[in-house]
This record gives C-alpha cells, sequence and structure tokens, in this order.
C-alpha cells in the first residue's frame, strides 16, 4: 500500500504560494501568529476565538530560527517546524497555515491582506504587528484576553521537575 499524505497536509501553504491561495479562501479573513511550540488548551481556545472573527483563518508560524531569536531558551522550539505545521493544519478551525522566516510576520499579512488580524491578550492591539496596514486597508485588528492562562514556558518548566 503506498502512504497517502493526510487530507489536512494540504492547509500548509509555502509562503511564495499564500497570496493566491488566500485569495481563493472565504471572506473575510482572519490573520494569527506565533510559534506554537506545544500546542496547549490556551492556543486551542485562543485560535477557535480567532476563527469565530472571520470566515476562514490563516496562521503563520514562526521558522525554527525565528523561535530560536526570540530568546525563549536554547532548547526551543521543542517541536519542529514540519511539526508544528502539521499539528496546525489539522485543526478544523485553521484553513491555511504558513511561515515565516523574518522575526515579524509582516510579509505574510502583506501577501494575504487579511479583513482581520488577531493576537493574543498580551498584545495591545496598537503594538500588534500589521495593525497599521491592515486598518490602512478598512481591516480591523483584535487582541483577544486570555480564557486560560497557559504557557509552554511554564509547561516545559513543569515537565523538566518531574
Amino acid at each position: 500500500m503506498d502512504y497517502a499524505p493526510p487530507s489536512f497536509e494540504s492547509k500548509i501553504c509555502p509562503p511564495e504560494q499564500l497570496a493566491a491561495r488566500a485569495a481563493q479562501l472565504p471572506q473575510p479573513l482572519v490573520f494569527t501568529n506565533g510559534c506554537f511550540d506545544i500546542l496547549h488548551r490556551g492556543h486551542v481556545t485562543y485560535l477557535a476565538q480567532a476563527a469565530a472573527l472571520g470566515a476562514a483563518m490563516v496562521v503563520a508560524l514562526n521558522s525554527d530560527a525565528s523561535v530560536k531569536r526570540q530568546g525563549k531558551g536554547d532548547d526551543r522550539p521543542v517541536n519542529t517546524l514540519d511539526d508544528r505545521l502539521a499539528v496546525m493544519a489539522a485543526l478544523g478551525c485553521v484553513s491555511l497555515v504558513t511561515w515565516f522566516d523574518e522575526d515579524t510576520p509582516l510579509q505574510r499579512i502583506l501577501d494575504c491582506r487579511p479583513q482581520i488580524l488577531v493576537k493574543g491578550g498580551d498584545w495591545p492591539v496598537d503594538k500588534i504587528v500589521g495593525c497599521t496596514e491592515v486598518r490602512a486597508w478598512d481591516g480591523s485588528v483584535h487582541s483577544i484576553p486570555f480564557i486560560h492562562q497557559k504557557s509552554t514556558t511554564a509547561l516545559l518548566e513543569k515537565i523538566r521537575k518531574l
């Protein structure tokens, strides 16, 4: 029997294809980004809330090098980009998942021109990368308050103590 990749892997979108593939998604389009290294309840709750703001959602993940530059620790990310892309793509609320190697996702935002830009509650709206650009094309920007106070860093600390 030949190996057939799971259908959700079709949601993994190389950056150079993002503009064309995002343009085919239902509108309004939501965009969010992050490392999403070890997916936890806080992440999936946030992603579901973000997706509910529009008809489709693009998630851009930091590349492994981009995560390392954030200073989260020498052992981060725990999961490689390929693994993080697959896990994110498997979520029903995610329409497309892509990545960026830069320190910010600004180029991916410009590529897909979302009507709705979203980050977690630890980001004031005016500090969200892409806020100025999305508002310039009459989009909206949201900072969603955390319901579940979870963090990958805290989870890793707990695991290391066991």
